[in-house]
């Protein structure tokens, strides 16, 4: 290596361990590894070789690292020097000592720059993999803040976090946002997963988990324990149910969440464009539970069968198209709530599939 290269080399790995963190020495180990892996490659994996770099001057020099035995002894050349031979390098050296002898390799050494620069670049992509995955881990499954910098033509948001880009696809967009470049957006950080070249990341505006964590956030007896989210089930956009619980009677739990003049509420609200929201208060009796959760129906009585994992509710007639929800909306949510089928029924359809059944007997 050129004394001028060697000094460029040098100086290009201090910038990196400047501005990527990345270790100026375990750079320089890496290369040397390498180098050393290449040089037996060209010459054989039976001789004992090291390379070093120097750390002031950045000059690549080769050893053969050899171990002194007898002379009259039978030795391994490769691995061994008799003492006589090694005496000629090193007058004090004796039987049983190491001598590391200089290669003059003057290819090796022209090529050594070059190898040791796609080293390096590949060792900062590594580097550079590794930590954008492991800032980002560490945030998985909760909000991040980003910025909006461009909208592609398939309506893909690219969003910068502290200059790192990941891409919002429509798929995990909210259909009451907009979206507008230089915006800042709160997203959901649902998975970080490694792969070959950029780690996987995968943000969303219509995760559960975002609705969730705004409720961490602007309710302070959640974060505290006091109350615990059981269950969340949303579509997107339009309304979305909670289920929350708290072990302590004293707690209104249902006005905690709520806020003073609906402030903590509103806050969710609104940064989710207005999409409704339903609290509900978690029973441990199923039967209470899935009564409260088609809230804002009246039930009038829950049946659950539990080998199909069913909840067959029956309703008055009056309050079967708030129960069912527009579109079924308030059945569906009912039944991502709970977790079972919902079966809705006014008492009247009930007995008229009763009689039904019975004439088919």
């Amino acid at each position: 290596m050129k004394s001028k290269d060697a000094k460029v080399f040098l100086e290009a790995l201090d910038e990196l361990e400047r501005e990527k963190g990345i270790s100026k020495e375990n750079l320089l180990l890496t290369v040397e590894q390498a180098l050393l892996a290449a040089y037996k490659k060209n010459h054989g994996e039976e001789e004992n070789v090291e390379v070093e770099i120097n750390r002031e001057t950045g000059d690549v020099k080769l050893y053969e690292v050899k171990t002194v035995v007898e002379t009259e002894d039978l030795y391994d050349a490769a691995i061994e020097i008799s003492l006589d031979d090694a005496q000629e390098i090193k007058k004090r050296v004796k039987v049983g000592d190491i001598v590391r002898i200089e290669i003059n390799c003057e290819e090796f050494r022209r090529n050594a720059i070059q190898n040791g620069k796609q080293i390096v670049i590949q060792k900062v992509r590594e580097a550079e993999r590794q930590y954008i995955y492991d800032r980002f881990k560490g945030k998985e499954n909760d909000i991040i803040n980003g910025i909006i910098r461009r909208i592609d033509e398939k309506k893909n948001i690219f969003v910068e976090f502290d200059g790192i880009e990941a891409i919002l696809p429509t798929t995990e967009q909210s259909p009451a946002d907009t979206y507008r470049v230089g915006e800042r957006l709160k997203v959901f950080l649902a998975e970080v997963e490694k792969t070959n070249k950029f780690p996987k990341i995968v943000i969303s505006r219509k995760h559960e988990g975002l609705l969730k964590k705004l409720f961490e956030l602007e309710i302070p007896e959640i974060t505290s324990g006091l109350i615990e989210i059981k269950a969340v089930a949303r579509e997107a956009g339009s309304r979305a149910k909670v289920a929350v619980y708290s072990a302590d009677p004293n707690i209104d739990t249902v006005g905690a969440c709520i806020g003073q003049k609906g402030l903590r509420i509103k806050n969710i609200v609104n940064e989710l464009n207005g999409e409704k929201i339903d609290i509900v208060i978690w029973k441990e009796s199923v039967e209470e539970f899935v009564s409260a959760v088609l809230s804002p129906a009246k039930v009038k009585s829950v049946e659950v069968i539990e080998d199909e994992n069913t909840a067959r509710v029956i309703v008055d007639n009056s309050q079967l198209s708030l129960a069912i929800g527009k579109n079924g909306q308030n059945a569906r949510l009912a039944a991502k709530l709970t977790g079972m089928r919902v079966d809705i029924k006014t008492e009247n359809s009930s007995k008229e599939d009763s009689l039904e059944g019975e004439q088919s007997e």
